[in-house]
């Protein structure tokens, strides 16, 4: 435990907060003090406290931190089962901040609804670092401790195992969150014993919608996909959540979202068989990253740049096939008027915005893709180049592949749409050009 006292600094443009922990406490409490004080300097951005000073053991053990004038997501738990719209918006926002947590090389590994506090500006802010971990810092408490670290209706399998660095221990958390969230209950009750954390090993919770019947298919798939026992079948990042919670008419349907009821005596017994000997696979928050990116393909569909179309597809495969646990957005843009309307039809009379969709769907049918790993967008926009950016931020793309046409004196001196998102975008982004021979003769069958 540790008290907190509201403190100002003539220099401080922002309210304040001191933490002081109870020297009473017993030694996790301390050693989780220790490992907050040498976190918390390291951390910056929207969704964490800014930190302002530290004190150690020698005198007086104190954190001095930003003041969060928002409440906790503790208030929410009352009003439970909440709308599926709003667990939605939660659940992005508090996906956002992991994420965001994450790309900082912290696990936070206490992600429950009273270290979730919401800013007035609207951003989930996370709290409470003691049982965090960071992958460059020593981990004081997997050296000093044997017994599992964290709060017993949120603590992931693998926790549980005493593995510590996997950044998909937040992830099912989070889906303990929103399970409570869309069903005022929680998912596995509230354990007091090792034992009883061990079942979640191989048991499996209520499905929301035996427990809520109001709660959506698309919504019982993502919190059972992040409560899956095994990281390997979570998703591959908290970015993943977010841009599923976020479109909820992308979310891939699974067997998942069917169940109304526990899982088969069989499918228990495997899942038994299997937590006996488990030993997780271990591995760190940059290289889990690494491993999931989303991945947006720009694709331009015009009949006569079908070379350059095919070109792209080939680069996305090459990038897909390097990133197994990869999220791939396919997307185009229809480019409307700036001034003026817009005739939403073609001369036939058939909805411009539905052939595009279906165009997409084709142009990657032979990427081969498992439906949960790939979703289909078109954007309405005067400028192209800002749609894809837009978008690409909004969801936290990690790559962009594009493809960029062949080269004329207009489009120099405007500035092609490759060339401004190349300059423009949040992240890395591969340009695809088709081979001067492919373009001309492209041009002659034309």
């Amino acid at each position: 435990m540790a008290s907190l006292w509201r403190v100002s600094r003539p220099d401080l443009s922002f309210a304040a907060v001191m933490k002081v922990p109870s020297i009473q406490d017993d030694p996790t409490s301390i050693v989780g003090f220790e490992v907050e004080q040498m976190i918390m300097p390291l951390l910056s951005g929207p969704h964490v406290p800014r930190f302002v000073a530290a004190g150690g053991f020698e005198a007086q053990p104190y954190i001095v931190m930003e003041y969060i004038e928002g409440p906790s997501l503790r208030a929410k738990l009352d009003q439970a089962p909440l709308p599926a719209a709003e667990v939605a918006a939660i659940g992005t926002a508090v996906a956002e901040a992991l994420h965001d947590l994450h790309q900082q090389h912290v696990i936070h590994l206490d992600l429950k609804p009273g270290n979730i506090l919401l800013r007035p500006g609207g951003q989930m802010v996370l709290i409470d670092y003691g049982l965090a971990r960071h992958e460059k810092l020593p981990d004081l408490l997997a050296e000093e401790f044997r017994l599992p670290l964290g709060t017993g209706p949120y603590i992931s399998p693998e926790q549980v195992l005493r593995v510590r660095d996997d950044p998909r221990s937040d992830l099912f958390a989070l889906g303990a969150v929103l399970y409570h969230l869309a069903t005022g209950q929680r998912a596995f009750g509230t354990p007091t014993s090792v034992a009883g954390l061990r079942k979640r090993l191989y048991h499996a919770p209520a499905p929301p919608r035996a427990v809520n019947p109001d709660c959506p298919p698309w919504l019982q798939e993502v919190i059972l996909h992040c409560l899956e026992p095994d990281p390997e079948q979570r998703y591959g990042s908290a970015a993943q959540v977010a841009f599923d919670l976020a479109q909820p008419r992308t979310v891939a349907l699974t067997a998942r979202s069917d169940l109304t009821g526990p899982a088969p005596l069989a499918e228990q017994l495997r899942r038994w068989l299997r937590s006996l000997g488990a030993v997780p696979e271990r591995r760190n928050v940059s290289q889990q990253l690494m491993r999931a990116p989303i991945v947006l393909a720009a694709v331009d569909l015009s009949q006569e740049w079908e070379a350059l179309a095919d070109a792209l597809r080939a680069a996305a495969r090459r990038v897909l096939q390097s990133e197994p646990y990869a999220r791939l957005a396919c997307l185009s843009v229809l480019k409307t008027n700036r001034i003026g309307l817009d005739t939403p039809t073609d001369e036939a009379g058939r909805n411009l915005h539905v052939q595009r969709l279906v165009q997409l769907q084709h142009w990657a049918r032979s990427l081969a893709l498992p439906p949960n790993r790939v979703t289909y967008h078109v954007l309405e926009a005067p400028d192209p180049a800002v749609a894809i950016v837009d978008y690409a931020r909004a969801n936290r793309v990690d790559h962009i592949v594009i493809g960029s046409r062949a080269s004329s004196g207009l489009r120099r001196y405007l500035g092609s749409v490759s060339t401004r998102v190349v300059a423009e975008a949040p992240c890395s982004v591969t340009v695809v050009k088709v081979p001067r021979e492919e373009t001309l003769g492209a041009a002659v069958s034309a």
